[in-house]
């Protein structure tokens, strides 16, 4: 079962936001992409949910949450800036084909580690736009993941 890395769907401008960064809420078009995003996730069945404690990760893996009946586990090691904690994270949890919601500094760390670590193919230029998907497959029994897909985000096709 794969490791689904989710990075938030689309936020308020950081520049206008006025309050914590960490409470800075998904904007209307960031909702429709958690909403639309559900059908794609949900496809994958999920053991876990587990998202950075910023707003705008727990807001685009609640509706899977909701439509899972599953809670969303708020993981520090997700957060902005903890990029390789997360790698570590993603080692002990593959077994529980998780869903994890982290950000745009955090998803591309983990990829290049992976890349090194497993030799995964991640495209000749990859991306992690908001509200895309990472799908990593994990080769049985080794603790390495062997295949890296991409999903663009729900609203872009």
């Amino acid at each position: 079962m794969p490791v689904v890395l989710v990075r938030h769907a689309h936020a308020l401008s950081r520049d206008r936001w006025e309050g914590e960064d960490r409470d800075r809420e998904l904007s209307a078009k960031g909702r429709r992409q958690a909403e639309m995003l559900v059908p794609v996730l949900e496809s994958m069945a999920p053991g876990r949910i587990l998202s950075s404690p910023f707003l705008r990760c727990l807001d685009t893996v609640r509706p899977l949450a909701a439509a899972l009946g599953r809670p969303v586990e708020s993981e520090c090691t997700l957060a902005e800036g903890e990029g390789r904690s997360a790698l570590s994270l993603i080692d002990d949890l593959a077994s529980d084909s998780p869903v994890l919601c982290s950000h745009g500094d955090v998803i591309p760390e983990i990829l290049a580690a992976l890349a090194r670590r497993d030799g995964l193919d991640l495209g000749a230029v990859p991306r992690w736009e908001k509200a895309s998907v990472w799908v990593l497959e994990p080769e049985d029994g080794t603790g390495r993941f062997y295949r890296a897909t991409y999903l663009p985000p729900p609203d872009r096709g």
